[in-house]
């Protein structure tokens, strides 16, 4: 209807998954990375989980583009099947016969494993993708962990992809499930968009609709990344709406009234943004993050928190060799010593030191920069200042590989949330800041009340948040090559080259098993940060020498 009035050749805003409309943000980039080199790899099996509308089957539709032309792949969409049924489906989907017995799971598995077997001596690969893998049931389950027993004496013979909403975690992490989450090689959550990428993410789907210009204004698309959460299928639904509500009253650019009126007509949206911040928060069934991401007690600063945002740097930044190795020296808060009780009675009775704007006060200081307490968004100033805000689950032993000033949730007997910045680790004893003051406490005292998640600051040499994978051809490859040759001593030829090929892909595994990193061959965040930090990046250090 609005079509030709905006100037489209097609409708930008469909909910219907279409690759071409595909928008690659920075998770989008990685998550796809993951299930490319899983494939590539012939790991067996590959987990990616996100929310409701966060692109996972697009993802899935733009894999299949992807794929060799030596794979054979069975797609499942719809798996609230029988184990019997489950089985049956991949035989149809790969175009294999019924057996004489298909009634018997052992008849159906055999000639599964024929085909296998078969397709393996042809040098062909044969990958199972499962849609929507959270509505499994257990017995299932069961037998997609038989089906990762189907292999040679060297590598899988079926490549199982598992794509699905995060309740697809809580289910592998049940006990009688171990055995199959055990299986899993590979492990991506796919995120929202951030502000900067839900702008982006609606120039684009117009450019690809045949816009030839902005429709949508900045404060039109910073109200849809608000009412949205960031999440694109949401997006997709009010930006359809505004569009049309522009059309019916002869405007043709979009400003934020119009965006607000749409949410009205498709959502009650302030029911919305209460379930919706109840979505995201749920993932991994832990909350104790949200207090540290929603600054000035913002909904919409979690999507900056939990997700790095792009920022330029420098063209002498990109190179290796030509990084600022003189850190920042903040000034040193007076410090005193605490036990676990006396620790956990001071966040407690003082809870305005330990909220989020205080933590990020003290974590910008580190890096020698005075945070804004006025703005909403801790990680859009972080942008601001050329730097990232990184958000992991992990264990202490990850947080002192990463090597930088992190800020930990932890949480007091009465159940209360507490943001504290871990700033120094030396000699097995915690240096952590408290409202501007320094405490130092045994290492094992700070874990009795943390629960693993943390939020750090780093800043990329590349000019965007980015994974590399084999196989992948890019302009920062260059950058790659040079930085590992610098740390390793040897070149990496052709050092100049764009492409990601078996050599570089053998020397990133070389450095992901010397610096004990997952070793896929893929470089994502933290081993960049790894790579940052040997070649002297100007950045405050958590761990001290003894």
């Amino acid at each position: 209807m609005y079509k030709s009035f905006f100037g489209l050749n097609e409708t930008p805003f469909s909910i219907t998954p279409n690759p071409r409309y595909l928008y690659m943000s920075a998770r989008h980039t990685e998550a796809l990375a993951h299930l490319i080199y899983g494939i590539k790899d012939s790991s067996g099996f590959i987990q990616l989980t996100g929310e409701v509308g966060t692109g996972k089957t697009t993802l899935i539709r733009s894999l299949l583009q992807r794929l060799p032309d030596n794979a054979d792949v069975a797609l499942i969409l719809n798996p609230q099947l029988t184990d019997r049924e489950f089985l049956t489906s991949i035989l149809a989907e790969l175009g294999i016969a019924l057996p004489a017995n298909p009634d018997s799971l052992k008849s159906l598995t055999d000639a599964l494993n024929q085909f296998l077997l078969e397709n393996h001596s042809k040098g062909r690969r044969t990958i199972l993708i499962v849609d929507e893998a959270q509505n499994f049931a257990v017995d299932v389950l069961e037998q997609v962990r038989l089906l990762t027993n189907l292999e040679t004496a060297r590598q899988k013979l079926l490549q199982i992809t598992l794509i699905g909403q995060p309740e697809l975690r809580t289910m592998l992490a049940r006990t009688d499930l171990r055995q199959l989450a055990q299986r899993v090689t590979g492990r991506y959550h796919l995120e929202p968009l951030s502000l900067a990428d839900t702008q982006e993410y609606v120039r684009h789907r117009l450019r690809v609709a045949g816009a030839s210009r902005e429709i949508f204004s900045p404060r039109a698309c910073r109200e849809l990344y608000r009412l949205s959460a960031g999440i694109p299928r949401v997006i997709n639904v009010i930006a359809d709406r505004a569009l049309l509500g522009a059309y019916t009253q002869e405007r043709h650019d979009i400003g934020p009234t119009l965006v607000r009126q749409a949410a009205t007509e498709v959502y009650d949206v302030s029911d919305r943004r209460t379930r919706m911040r109840k979505s995201l928060l749920r993932v991994g069934g832990l909350v104790s993050i949200a207090a540290v991401l929603i600054a000035a007690a913002t909904f919409t600063s979690l999507r900056y928190a939990r997700t790095p945002v792009p920022v330029q740097t420098t063209a002498s930044e990109s190179k290796a060799g030509s990084i600022e190795t003189s850190p920042p020296k903040p000034a040193l808060a007076p410090q005193s010593e605490l036990g676990v009780n006396e620790l956990e009675q001071l966040i407690r009775m003082n809870p305005d030191l330990t909220g989020t704007k205080a933590a990020f006060v003290q974590l910008f200081n580190l890096w020698g920069t005075e945070f804004d307490t006025n703005s909403k968004l801790a990680c859009e100033f972080a942008q601001k200042h050329q730097l990232y805000c990184l958000f992991q689950k992990g264990s202490l032993a990850q947080v002192q590989r990463l090597d930088r000033p992190v800020i930990l949730t932890l949480q007091d007997n009465e159940g209360s949330l507490h943001q504290i910045v871990l700033a120094e680790i030396s000699d097995q004893m915690a240096t952590i800041d408290i409202g501007g003051k320094r405490h130092k406490i045994a290492l094992t005292d700070v874990i009795k009340l943390w629960d693993g998640e943390y939020l750090l600051l780093w800043k990329s040499q590349i000019g965007t948040v980015k994974a590399f994978y084999p196989g992948m051809r890019d302009p920062s490859i260059p950058w790659l090559r040079e930085s590992l040759a610098t740390i390793q001593g040897n070149p990496i030829d052709p050092m100049g080259s764009e492409y990601f090929d078996a050599n570089l892909e053998a020397r990133v595994k070389d450095y992901q098993i010397e610096h004990r990193l997952n070793v896929d061959g893929l470089v994502g965040q933290q081993t960049q940060i790894l790579i940052n930090s040997d070649l002297g990046a100007r950045a405050p250090r958590l761990v001290r020498a003894n």
